[in-house]
């Protein structure tokens, strides 16, 4: 299926490593030209490099996406570089808060900052340009805690049930203009630093430490789910990429879980 993305411009918020980097390949993969986001210059390098070896067109901006200011230096960057920025992917996130009760209420507003407000900055910078040429895509990464929180770190979860809700308002609001905006809500990811902490777990219990056997864990001791297997970023990027298609024009306003079926709920 050619998913029209050639020519298109896609920005990828922390897409230095991760889930992100394997979003931002597989846009590239597409035909789209990928801006590749990290917090500080040289971050998204090895990225970009590695898109660029395998014959797609990719460029590292940067700033603090915490701050106006750097919001102000990505745009900015991404604008000089490729005249428009047509797929906004706000992938950029953290999980961290703590507990209920030993965090005071300031780590809050920290982490709804870091998981919210960092992709409503870049809503604001560059949605009105897409508005203005009939054509754009938002797409919001949240998780499956959204659906199913857990009691640590609430901070997170609470944030980040937060993104469904913007999508359907956004989506109201850009209602005619060509701009449709969803979330994407995984389940646990095989990215590097994942895989590293089961292969671990695998050695602690004298089992081998390849894939199968790591996967086995992470399914029976984190997240069951009836497909019986873990994606890697590029597998969440297959599917992210579909929502940003022009294949993808009729999805809008929409919570789109990518877990396995783990969240095992009818809505």
């Amino acid at each position: 299926m050619d998913l029209g993305l050639t020519k298109r411009v896609a920005l990828v918020s922390g897409a230095y490593r991760g889930t992100g980097a394997g979003i931002a390949r597989v846009m590239a993969g597409e035909g789209a030209t990928v801006l590749v986001h990290g917090f500080e210059e040289g971050q998204a390098d090895d990225v970009v490099n590695g898109i660029r070896a395998n014959g797609g067109d990719a460029h590292a901006v940067s700033g603090d996406l915490c701050t106006d200011v750097g919001a102000d230096r990505v745009v900015e960057q991404s604008l000089s570089i490729a005249g428009r920025v047509d797929v906004l992917i706000n992938n950029y996130g953290i999980a961290e808060g703590g507990g209920w009760f030993d965090q005071s209420s300031a780590s809050w507003f920290d982490v709804y900052d870091k998981n919210v407000v960092t992709a409503v900055r870049l809503v604001h910078r560059l949605v009105p340009a897409m508005c203005d040429q009939r054509w754009g895509r938002v797409v919001f990464l949240s998780t499956i805690g959204a659906t199913r929180p857990g009691n640590r770190h609430p901070q997170y979860y609470s944030a980040k049930a937060a993104l469904p809700g913007l999508t359907v308002s956004l989506a109201k609001e850009l209602a005619g203009t060509g701009v449709t905006v969803n979330t994407v809500s995984p389940g646990i990811i095989a990215t590097a630093e994942i895989v590293a902490m089961f292969e671990a777990r695998a050695r602690e219990k004298g089992l081998a430490a390849d894939w199968p056997t790591v996967q086995q864990l992470m399914l029976e001791g984190v997240m069951p789910n009836p497909s019986g297997r873990v994606p890697t970023p590029e597998d969440i990027g297959r599917f992210v990429a579909f929502v940003a298609s022009e294949a993808g024009w009729h999805l809008n306003g929409a919570h789109l879980r990518i877990d396995g079926g783990a969240s095992d709920t009818v809505t």
